[in-house]
């Protein structure tokens, strides 16, 4: 299967807009005070960034199935990996969470299957 471009930017599009929505859960858990109990949910449920984190994995659905529409399931799966390899890199620089040799050889490995798939 060639892949056309717009194909290749939505395959691409989908696992960023994963990784983003995951950059900005992590944001709005680190936005929230020690509440527990119903004022966590509702002090959370206050919070923009956790809005948005949920109105751009809505938006990340609907081209998902965008992209299923013109590409098999098991050719456009191995993308969604992808967000795999940007959530650990984003940590890693945006809140400097360590990444260690194990987590950087798992992702090459994605990376990979990834380009197996993609060539394939």
């Amino acid at each position: 299967m060639n892949w056309s471009l717009r194909q290749l930017i939505e395959l691409l599009s989908f696992p960023v807009a994963m990784a983003v929505g995951q950059i900005l859960f992590k944001r709005a858990a680190t936005q929230l005070g020690r509440a527990e109990g119903m004022s966590w949910a509702l002090e959370l449920a206050r919070l923009p960034t956790l809005w948005l984190a949920l109105a751009l994995y809505g938006a990340a659905t609907f081209l998902w199935v965008r992209i299923l529409s013109t590409v098999p399931l098991s050719r456009a799966y191995p993308f969604a990996a992808l967000a795999f390899v940007l959530v650990p890199a984003a940590g890693y620089l945006f809140f400097h969470e360590p990444v260690n040799g194990r987590q950087m050889f798992g992702t090459a490995l994605i990376v990979a299957g990834v380009i197996v798939v993609a060539r394939a």
